[in-house]
């Protein structure tokens, strides 16, 4: 599947200033990067020859980046269920305080499998089951999400290698797979409640997220 550039413009946020670059898909998707720090640089040097812009890239820091699926319910609900919002949120913020990075927002809601299959889910993890399990019982993937997008958004702004801020190693070994180099993986544990403890040890003890010395603290702190 193939993936070109749309449009672009500046997006205020509370958070700071950012440029917005919006992707679409073969099937018409659209896919959402954030940029500090990256547009500018790939803007000046477009037309500029092909040392002028290995030199502008060399002297740029390595940008912080965030791969964030879509999280209706977290993102603008506010939902305690996850830890997506504050995660959206807090690498955001991050970005801003560090002046260089990007947020590459995918449309891929409830680990890919879409919103109503999401609440659907969510029903099943009122009645005891866990997220894993959930998503099992109706037939779905354990995770459907796919990274693909990723590759030419950070082409479009020249990055090829990142400090990425993530607990999921399948994040890390896609984007190492596709030639960026993750010169380091950034843990983000925030947004820890009674509500969602359970949700983050199981992508812990069941889907290799990486979270045991933070989520630990995390949770003792919550207490």
């Amino acid at each position: 599947m193939s993936y070109q550039f749309i449009t672009s413009a500046t997006l205020p946020t509370r958070h700071g200033e950012f440029d917005i670059h919006i992707f679409e898909n073969d099937d018409g998707q659209e896919h959402v990067m954030l940029t500090v720090g990256l547009s500018v640089v790939n803007q000046q040097t477009e037309a500029a020859g092909l040392q002028q812009k290995d030199d502008a890239l060399a002297e740029r820091p390595i940008p912080l980046v965030r791969i964030h699926s879509e999280c209706l319910t977290g993102d603008a609900f506010s939902s305690l269920k996850c830890d997506c919002g504050p995660q959206l949120n807090t690498a955001m913020q991050a970005i801003q305080e560090t002046g260089c990075g990007a947020i590459l927002y995918l449309r891929q809601e409830g680990r890919g499998i879409g919103l109503t299959n999401k609440i659907r889910a969510y029903a099943l993890q009122d009645q005891g089951h866990d997220t894993l399990d959930a998503n099992l019982m109706l037939g779905l993937p354990a995770d459907a999400r796919v990274y693909d997008m990723c590759s030419p958004m950070l082409a479009h702004v020249g990055v090829d290698a990142v400090r990425l801020i993530t607990n999921n190693p399948d994040k890390v070994a896609y984007l190492t797979g596709h030639g960026i180099n993750v010169v380091e993986r950034v843990p983000l544990v925030v947004g820890v409640n009674d509500m969602n403890a359970d949700y983050l040890a199981t992508k812990r003890d069941r889907m290799g997220h990486l979270l045991d010395k933070e989520f630990n603290t995390a949770i003792h702190l919550n207490k």
